[in-house]
């Protein structure tokens, strides 16, 4: 196992800040690379879709000025999540401007991510795709991806349901490239679990949410300090698709809990509520947030109790 050469010498940690729906802007993917984490964001934040354009420069120009104005840091290369299936109407669009900036990182979900492989790989991008089965890494590889992303069980957004010790030991058993680990990742600890069982990075998200760049409501990012545990819940009834969601943003959008945990997806009514900006998702990683901060000031964090994990003597050492 080895992180591929565009990551080499440009990472503080081996972290991804995975690209949220609706919270991942320039300003977050910007200073995440600055302090030597990868940045990402979907492409469909972008809206309308040209501004896909202009978000691609912004950052594209902004890290390199960085870069060369700083060469004793590392600077972390960015990426763009892009939809592969053919639901996605602007996907053709979104590649073109993929390939116009040659995103260094594609992160693929959702499809075949082989045609968009081809591409990337022309101009010497890398590809890692989404999985959360074993049976969905083994097709990603046969469409020639570069690493996996495994999303496992308490990972924010829409989660997989395995446990993470069991998937990426699965996958280990056919897969000696680069692998990111996603689900409930939240503190430096974390990341050094991941590299021990077997991943090369860990994959964060919910805990950038709560970061002073993440341009999401405030109170939002408030609800991740004041929840827990058993603050989530895992549900298919706002989009047709499981995920996690905050139980407080669920109430505070105006529906009764006591009768939405009783509902089916088509019995509910979200009344004025609109599923994707009024409720909120969360991994199971919220229970470990208590404070909103700067993204410098959380990898810095990171980056201390990554250090400790790594000095822990092992059992019976000593």
């Amino acid at each position: 196992m080895a992180l591929p050469d565009l990551f080499k010498g440009r990472l503080s940690l081996p972290v991804i800040c995975a690209p949220m729906f609706l919270v991942s802007s320039p300003r977050l993917v910007i200073n995440a690379c600055k302090n030597g984490i990868v940045g990402t964001f979907p492409a469909l934040n972008t809206r309308p879709q040209s501004l896909l354009d202009d978000w691609l420069s912004e950052i594209s120009l902004e890290l390199k000025a960085y870069a060369q104005a700083h060469p004793e840091l590392p600077v972390a290369p960015f990426g763009v999540n892009q939809v592969v299936h053919p639901s996605n109407s602007r996907l053709e669009a979104d590649r073109a401007l993929l390939k116009k900036h040659e995103v260094p990182l594609v992160i693929t979900s959702q499809g075949d991510p082989s045609e968009i492989v081809k591409e990337v790989h022309e101009w010497g991008g890398l590809v890692f795709h989404d999985v959360i089965y074993a049976a969905h890494a083994r097709k990603a590889i046969a469409a020639g991806v570069d690493g996996l992303i495994i999303v496992t069980a308490g990972a924010g957004g829409h989660g997989g349901t395995t446990n993470p010790i069991a998937l990426v030991r699965e996958i280990r058993t056919f897969w000696e490239g680069p692998l990111a680990l996603a689900g409930a990742i939240n503190d430096g600890y974390g990341i050094r679990a991941a590299e021990v069982l077997g991943a090369d990075m860990a994959y964060m998200g919910t805990r950038f949410i709560a970061t002073e760049e993440a341009e999401v409501d405030p109170v939002y990012k408030q609800m991740l300090v004041e929840s827990n545990l058993k603050d989530l819940i895992y549900t298919d009834a706002f989009t047709g698709v499981h995920c996690n969601y905050l139980l407080p943003s669920i109430a505070r959008a105006g529906i009764d809990l006591e009768r939405f945990q009783g509902k089916n997806a088509v019995d509910l009514d979200l009344g004025d509520s609109n599923a994707w900006k009024d409720i909120w998702s969360a991994g199971h990683g919220v229970s470990g947030i208590d404070a909103v901060m700067s993204v410098e000031a959380l990898v810095n964090q990171l980056k201390e109790e990554y250090a400790n994990a790594v000095s822990k003597p092992a059992f019976g050492a000593g």
